[in-house]
């Protein structure tokens, strides 16, 4: 099962919504991490062993392609548009339903 950290531009209520459903998912707002670098996040994202899921689609691909050059690993990225709170809920379920930690680790996803 994925285990899954939501970056501080989703809204919290989709953790929620997600855990109810059966997920792993925390959110920057539950845990305070705002206002953290999109690099203190990644790393946040990778000492709990989650993959991070954020609308900040250039800035976390450009991360990954940083880890690649660096040869290290993070635990899977999901990129996504900005979207109605309720299909951004309705993507990641479809998501998460459909992959395992395996099939993401060290990968970037579009949801």
């Amino acid at each position: 099962m994925i285990k899954l950290y939501l970056d501080e531009d989703v809204h919290k209520k989709i953790a929620v919504a997600l855990r109810v459903l059966g997920y792993d998912v925390v959110s920057a707002h539950e845990l305070k991490n705002w206002g953290l670098s999109d690099e203190e996040q990644i790393e946040f994202a990778i000492s709990e062993q989650r993959a991070i899921f954020t609308f900040n689609v250039g800035d976390f691909d450009r991360l990954h392609r940083e880890y690649l050059k660096r040869g290290e690993e993070h635990f899977g990225i999901l990129l996504s548009k900005q979207l109605p709170a309720w299909e951004t809920q309705k993507r990641l379920t479809a998501f998460l339903y459909r992959n395992k930690a395996d099939d993401v680790r060290g990968g970037v996803f579009w949801t």
